[in-house]
């Protein structure tokens, strides 16, 4: 509990106020790379769960926001865009100093998040009224519609919060819809941060709602709640099938976003030319170790083809080993540090279990010493490299989230495919090859959301976003990223209504 000459913080914002935890609670912000207190904010419960959900529901039932034309809700999500870059590097080191990550991919999430408001403002002004039905008889208009679904649960992760977030408010928004959010516990300042800018650009109250907590309560409630028509969750597997468990006996739409163990496939002929060779390697180390790995799309699996991959494996754990890791705001630094103490923790599990099981450690595997950049007491860890894998081992199969890269060896064009498919995740994955045929060829073979090919981790606001089997239902971004926040409705007009006679009494 807080003194009486400490205010308690508030950051929960039920239907346009911002307030503290119903029951005076708070949560320590702890900063990655020293791990001493970065911020405090109010830890809510399910108590503000189901006000924000109420304040959420008035705002949909009774308010004005559903109904708003779609010019003004698109200027809305365009004055966001506007704040989001004129406060871009304030926003970026809060992200930063949050996550872990380096400053520069702050910024780059800030203008990922641009993007995504400025799309979505323009993808709903450009349609039309919808879709007429061709009935076949001159006296009836049919027609097709779309409309909001009503009151939003988002759960974001703390990889990449502000990213995260705006990927679901922003088509919510857009389609007339309210909502709720709950970010990560661990990194919630971003988020806190966006919703402070719908309010500047002139949300009404009660459409965006806030509640700063831990998955349980907080994000159980949102997923249970009868007055929640959607639950829109990204992050763990054994999470998701809790909120899709939760979400069940009241029908609600789900979408889910579960990561993924994501192949990246390297033919022979792809390293032929120096260049060649100098881009695939390049690509690999920023498939597994931008953000330290914590990206679902990582491509923390290297399968290449035998011919070269001693000379790959080998120039590729030289330059991991170079990596400059350190507070993710120093100038010069590559690679932050982990989000947590657990996070490191289960880095440092895998990477047991992997040489225990017979992988040979090529670079890392241990905690670096502290530095001027990396203060004592800070989570990070080395990039490492591990060759000699094989299907069986878990840190092949299982979503690792951490900089470790594992290596298996392929001989034929059907072994890659067979083994870039290994894997109960469907997320992403990439093909490098220098015959285009076979790159397409192998690229329409593999069961993933996202397919890359001679590239690794761009996306595209307008382009889908999601993936197969676990690593979850529904999509993200593009058009099909807004038809998940809307309902898809019938309108059948008889123009002569006439009596029908079916019964003849």
């Amino acid at each position: 509990m807080h003194s009486e000459d400490v205010p308690e913080p508030t950051t929960v914002h039920v239907d346009g106020v911002w307030r503290a935890a119903t029951a005076g609670t708070t949560r320590e912000v702890i900063d990655p790379a020293d791990a001493t207190v970065l911020a405090v904010v109010a830890e809510g419960s399910a108590e503000d769960a189901d006000d924000a959900v109420r304040a959420a529901r008035r705002a949909f039932d009774a308010g004005p926001w559903p109904r708003t034309p779609v010019a003004e809700r698109a200027a809305l999500l365009r004055r966001t865009a506007d704040l989001l870059q004129r406060d871009r590097e304030e926003i970026a080191r809060t992200e930063s100093r949050d996550t872990g990550k380096t400053l520069e991919e702050g910024r780059v999430d800030v203008d990922d998040v641009t993007a995504a408001f400025r799309y979505f403002a323009d993808l709903v002004t450009n349609e039309s009224g919808g879709r007429v039905v061709d009935a076949g008889d001159p006296d009836v208009h049919s027609v097709v519609v779309h409309e909001p679904v009503g009151v939003c649960a988002m759960i974001t992760p703390w990889n990449y919060p502000l990213l995260q977030a705006s990927w679901k408010i922003a088509p919510a928004l857009a389609a007339g819809n309210t909502f709720v959010v709950k970010p990560s516990e661990l990194t919630p300042l971003s988020t806190v941060r966006l919703l402070e800018l719908l309010d500047e650009a002139g949300l009404p109250a009660g459409v965006g709602n806030l509640v700063t907590g831990a998955g349980d309560p907080v994000g159980a409630r949102l997923a249970e709640h009868p007055d929640v028509d959607l639950v829109s969750f990204t992050g763990g597997l054994a999470s998701g099938v809790k909120v899709a468990q939760a979400a069940a006996p009241s029908v609600k739409k789900v979408a889910l976003e579960l990561g993924g163990k994501n192949p990246n496939v390297v033919f022979a002929d792809a390293c032929a030319t120096e260049h060649g060779f100098d881009t695939a390697v390049d690509q690999a180390l920023n498939a597994a170790f931008i953000h330290s790995g914590q990206v679902c799309s990582a491509g923390a699996r290297l399968i290449v083809e035998e011919p070269v991959r001693d000379r790959f494996v080998a120039e590729l754990a030289r330059r991991a080993s170079l990596i400059r890791l350190g507070r993710g705001t120093e100038k010069g630094v590559e690679c932050g540090p982990l989000v947590s103490r657990q996070q490191l923790e289960k880095t440092e599990a895998y990477v047991a279990a992997a040489l225990a099981d017979g992988a040979t450690l090529r670079c890392g595997g241990a905690r670096p010493e502290p530095s001027e950049v990396r203060p004592e007491g800070g989570y990070f860890y080395l990039p490492t490299v591990l060759d000699h894998c094989h299907g069986e081992m878990s840190v092949v199969r299982e979503e690792t989230f951490g900089p470790i890269l594992t290596v298996e060896t392929f001989h034929t064009e059907d072994e890659a495919v067979a083994l870039a498919n290994d894997t109960e995740y469907g997320l992403a994955g990439a093909v490098f090859s220098a015959d285009t045929a076979r790159a397409r060829r192998v690229a329409a073979r593999l069961r993933h959301g996202t397919v890359w090919i001679n590239d690794f981790h761009p996306y595209l606001p307008q382009a889908e976003w999601g993936g197969f089997g676990k690593s979850g239902v529904g999509r993200e971004l593009g058009p099909a990223g807004l038809a998940e926040y809307r309902e898809t409705k019938h309108v059948y007009e008889n123009l002569r209504p006439a009596p029908v006679r079916w019964f003849g009494g």
